[in-house]
């Protein structure tokens, strides 16, 4: 089996169906957890799928997969009084397990600036053979731009006839992005991008995981859609890193 099918079979069992069991399947022995939510190992994840309520369900938007690297991008019901909007990223080892595994959880905002939802859009990899044009792409724009906070060539990366915005509280295009950029930067919440720690690109998609501050330490899920060799499309997660957590992996 590829590396996306054992995610989605091995996620489906645990998060689906609720089986406890599946963590013995699918589930490697030194599995390294980094998220906030369960502790180390095998026991914690198969201590987290034992808890789960009957009204726990995920509804999955995207699965992209590169290399030893899978991503999910959908919403979480049942693990709190509101759905939660989530990217996880999973290791697939040599022996088809999961080895290692990272999310970033954000709430579900119904009313968006731009009319669209954190989730809908196009979900369908198309462009397989731009893989790794359209990886190069957003990696020097993040460097760039994103880390390296040079607006000036924000066009040469970003298409002026369409950009498609799904944070909630910003609007299409890039005027759209720059008049919510403004309201955060009043709100003492300037979006400060440190370290890329991970770019994850299959077809027209493109998932960058990053580290920075947007007014407390927080994790930045970027998830870019890229057409015509310009980024036409964003999802994100925006996600504080908790003082703790209950283990020693850290989030990244």
């Amino acid at each position: 089996m590829s590396a996306k099918k054992i995610v989605i079979q091995a996620t489906t069992e645990l998060f689906g169906a609720k089986d406890p069991s599946a963590v013995d399947r699918w589930v490697a022995a030194d599995y390294r957890q980094h998220s906030a939510l369960a502790t180390d190992g095998p026991a914690g994840l198969r201590d987290l799928v034992a808890g789960l309520g009957d009204d726990v369900r995920y509804d999955g938007a995207r699965v992209l997969a590169d290399g030893d690297l899978v991503a999910l991008h959908g919403v979480y019901h049942g693990f709190g009084p509101e759905p939660l909007v989530g990217f996880d990223i999973f290791r697939v080892d040599a022996d088809g397990k999961l080895a290692e595994h990272w999310d970033a959880l954000t709430p579900q905002i119904t009313t968006t600036v731009s009319g669209r939802t954190q989730v809908d859009g196009p979900a369908t990899v198309t462009e397989t053979a731009q893989t790794e044009a359209n990886r190069a792409l957003v990696t020097e724009f993040a460097e760039r731009v994103l880390v390296g906070a040079d607006y000036s060539v924000l066009t040469d990366f970003i298409s002026t006839e369409t950009y498609d915005q799904h944070n909630p509280e910003a609007a299409d295009g890039l005027a759209g992005f720059g008049a919510a950029a403004a309201r955060w930067a009043v709100q003492g919440k300037n979006l400060v991008y440190k370290t890329i720690h991970r770019v994850i690109a299959e077809g027209e998609f493109v998932l960058l995981q990053s580290e920075g501050e947007f007014g407390v330490p927080v994790a930045y899920y970027d998830l870019f859609r890229v057409a015509g060799a310009k980024i036409v499309e964003h999802w994100d997660v925006i996600a504080p890193i908790p003082a703790e957590l209950p283990h020693p992996n850290g989030l990244f």
